[in-house]
């Protein structure tokens, strides 16, 4: 059994965080159904595989918010369900009536997780991923990220959020509402930076030798024997006596990136290939 078998979700979250989120809530067992606006995701159009992933098990529907008939659909819908996922900002909610005072009246026994982009007071402020991401120094000009961050991350606080209000719930049987902001998940992810761990030269920031990237023969290697056991057993094999930047560099120019991976597993080594996509 997992933990929301039973559990009814209706998601009107589209980019990547709701439907992140909304897939996370699929996979701990709730019943899902995705509510779209008459243009789609826009996930939908500009990675469709990625959106067909995340929308697997669950229902689809269109609906027009805006048209008094489509908003009685999402009324039923919302009867007899436990969790409201969204992704507007709240001016937007209110505009449609789905202002979480409103709801709770109307729907005593339904929570909901509310994603916004900026936490209180500011969750009427546009944003994206980037815009947080690079409010917390994970931007690194002219580059852009590899990942989505704030997206991602969340997004498990989304459901992390949705798991809490419910088990709440059947606890006091009073249902809850909670605003997850983006740039708070950004902030998280911006702690090893904030305390100095991923810093340039600091200990995760290229000042360990032990852990780092090195050019390989034919490829890039990471490495990363932190541990006192990992870094002695390195230095052990590679014939070294001491782990550094230079002797590391000489060392892993010998062989492919790949045959170092392979050394790295029957060693019990962490070493792995750099690889520039999945």
């Amino acid at each position: 059994m997992r933990a929301l078998d039973g559990m009814r979700a209706v998601s009107l979250a589209v980019n990547v965080p709701g439907p992140t989120a909304a897939a996370g809530l699929v996979a701990l067992g709730a019943s899902v159904t995705k509510v779209e606006p008459p243009g789609g995701d826009p996930l939908a159009a500009a990675h469709p595989a990625w959106y067909d992933k995340l929308r697997a098990g669950q229902q689809a529907l269109t609906l027009d918010l805006k048209q008094a008939a489509d908003q009685a659909i999402l009324d039923e819908l919302l009867e007899p369900a436990d969790l409201l996922l969204t992704s507007s900002r709240p001016r937007s909610l209110a505009r449609l009536g789905l202002a979480w005072p409103g709801l709770h009246a109307r729907f005593a026994r339904l929570c909901q997780v509310a994603i916004v982009g900026y936490p209180a007071p500011d969750q009427d402020r546009a944003g994206h991923d980037i815009t947080y991401a690079a409010a917390h120094g994970l931007v690194v000009p002219p580059g852009l990220p590899r990942t989505l961050v704030a997206d991602l991350g969340g997004a498990q606080l989304a459901t992390t959020a949705a798991v809490a209000l419910l088990l709440a719930r059947e606890r006091s049987e009073e249902a809850g509402y909670a605003e997850v902001a983006l740039a708070d998940a950004a902030s998280a992810f911006a702690a090893p930076l904030r305390h100095g761990a991923t810093v340039q030269d600091g200990p995760l920031g290229g000042g360990l030798p032990q852990y780092g990237l090195y050019q390989a023969r034919e490829g890039w290697l990471a490495v990363a024997a932190l541990e006192p056991h990992f870094e002695q057993r390195l230095a052990a094999e590679l014939g070294l006596d001491e782990l550094t930047h230079d002797a590391l560099a000489t060392a892993f120019r010998t062989r492919s990136a790949e045959d170092w991976e392979a050394w790295g597993r029957e060693h019990d080594l962490p070493l792995g290939v750099v690889s520039s996509r999945e």
